[in-house]
């Protein structure tokens, strides 16, 4: 098919039903467990995976679980709950904080911030982004810290590898953690961990190996994020999830992915990694989105960057045998 606006469209019934059936076959026959357990966070594609396994095995087994610490926004909890209601499959909450303290020390964090800036005390805010503007401008892929002191400003630190790698291996134990719970809830359930990475995640690499990438099924790997709101909205998914930007949720300052890790619009992503990934021209990518093609010329190089950078997570630990 030619590349065009619509090239992401999907029948989302149809597809739906394509999910359901995988997730049924591989809790049933595959893994022989009896249900499926969800992290709900009260974004989209957990709740559309939620949804889904809800259809694939029937809402009795089909167990939501709600894993917030201490520096969680409280708006992703209310949202999950109020999802998991709408679906009527049992659910519950399970505070992670002392599981994500027992394993780096908030304390341990605070005091590698504080050496970045001075400034900083327990219980500022933080959080950390890249520049989102990829498709306006040529500029540098770097993390930059942000800093919100109580009266409401921030202050930013430019960071180097080292200090990018610190900060994001304190936020991938609050990831971990919640897999050790999801693991133990299925565990003890004799249910499977469905996973909710999306195609736009799997292949840009936005998620965290044995984290969110350690699950029994990734049903959704193959729909691009654009498609899961398309099921969301035909699913009727509780409007204030479709609404919400989407988060990793791992910093006590709110961040969207777009800033954390895109850095292009969600309503431009898509087309583009489509057309990355089909090798569509740039020139036709350039009409068809109504881009300069320098712009989508950047976003192909940052896509390459990001897939190769990243695919060791997509793979099976390299083994001797």
């Amino acid at each position: 098919m030619k590349f065009n606006i619509d090239i992401l469209k999907i029948d989302p019934e149809a597809e739906t039903k394509r999910v359901a059936d995988f997730v049924a076959d591989q809790t049933k026959s595959v893994y022989r467990r009896s249900g499926v357990v969800v992290g709900l966070s009260g974004g989209i594609d957990s709740a559309v995976m939620a949804a889904i396994a809800v259809r694939a095995v029937g809402t009795e087994y089909v167990t939501g679980l709600i894993l917030p610490e201490k520096e969680s926004n409280p708006v992703s909890g209310s949202f999950a709950a109020k999802h998991a209601r709408e679906l009527g499959i049992n659910f519950r909450e399970v505070d992670i904080t002392s599981t994500v303290d027992s394993v780096g020390g908030y304390s341990r964090r605070d005091a590698y911030i504080k050496s970045l800036v001075p400034e900083y005390e327990p219980g500022y805010k933080y959080n950390i982004s890249l520049p989102t503007d990829l498709l306006e401008r040529d500029s540098f892929n770097f993390y930059v810290l942000q800093v919100q002191f109580p009266d409401g400003s921030i202050t930013k630190k430019r960071l180097g590898i080292d200090a990018f790698r610190a900060i994001t291996s304190f936020a991938n134990i609050k990831i971990r953690s919640r897999m050790i719970h999801l693991y133990y809830e299925a565990e003890r359930s004799n249910m499977i961990v469905a996973g909710t990475t999306n195609r736009t995640e799997m292949i840009l690499g936005d998620f965290c190996k044995y984290g969110d990438g350690g699950t029994d099924i990734e049903a959704l790997a193959y729909l691009y994020k654009n498609q899961i709101y398309q099921i969301a909205n035909h699913l009727r998914v509780t409007p204030e999830i479709i609404q919400r930007s989407p988060s990793p949720d791992t910093f006590s300052l709110p961040v969207t992915d777009q800033e954390f890790f895109f850095r292009i619009p969600f309503e431009k992503l898509d087309h583009l990694l489509y057309a990355w990934e089909n090798k569509v021209p740039e020139e036709e990518v350039a009409g068809v989105l109504e881009l300069p093609i320098e712009a989508v010329n950047r976003s192909f190089k940052d896509f390459t960057a990001k897939n190769r950078a990243t695919a060791h997570l997509r793979e099976l630990p390299h083994a001797l045998w």
